[in-house]
């Protein structure tokens, strides 16, 4: 998620101070992904050095209105016109958890998968719970909250499926067979060694 591109988006539509920005970012977003002020304030003088905003006026309260320039606005435009990016590796902790689990000796794998299925559908329940509490559907904060709870819901769910393939296919495997000793091979230093033409 890109704090910087989420907090000049905000700014496009006017003229904000850190805290008015952590709170326009919550309501559209429903609180799920919690930003502190001083993540705000580091990224709001990132902005300004990289010329996408500068400092507007102070109020009565001492509060300080940042507003977007030109080339923010840009920024902006290209961030709403580009499909996000998905890494090439993972950093899924689950996912190197169990890899790693899989092929290390005495591990009950079915009692991991179990654990994490439990704790998955735990947590899927209560996005489920918490999606159909909303007052009035048919509200932009709450549209923007349930959007943001169903990306999170098909997450969930995907997390389940993904968790009963990986049990089906460790299934068909002794759990022995897949453990792995270490390498007595010692890993090379430095850089590899380049291809002759």
């Amino acid at each position: 998620m890109s704090v910087r591109q989420s907090l000049l988006a905000i700014l496009d539509q006017g003229p904000c101070y850190g805290y008015q920005l952590r709170a326009e970012f919550d309501r559209r977003t429903g609180s799920t992904w919690p930003l502190n002020v001083g993540q705000i304030y580091n990224t709001l003088e990132r902005l300004e050095r990289d010329g996408l905003v500068e400092k507007g006026e102070v109020d009565e309260h001492g509060h300080v209105y940042w507003e977007i320039t030109q080339a923010g606005r840009a920024e902006v435009a290209e961030w709403l016109s580009s499909p996000v990016e998905r890494g090439q590796g993972t950093r899924d902790e689950l996912a190197i958890k169990l890899a790693l689990a899989a092929t290390l000796p005495g591990i009950d794998l079915a009692a991991v998968i179990h654990l994490q299925r439990k704790a998955s559908l735990a947590q899927l329940q209560e996005l489920n719970r918490a999606k159909y509490a909303g007052a009035n559907p048919d509200g932009p904060e709450e549209l923007a909250w349930s959007l943001v709870v169903d990306s999170m819901i098909f997450a969930a769910e995907a997390e389940v499926r993904w968790l009963d393939h990986t049990e089906q296919r460790l299934s068909l495997h002794p759990q022995h067979a897949l453990e792995l000793e270490l390498s007595t091979a010692r890993p090379r230093r430095g850089r590899p060694a380049k291809a002759r033409a």
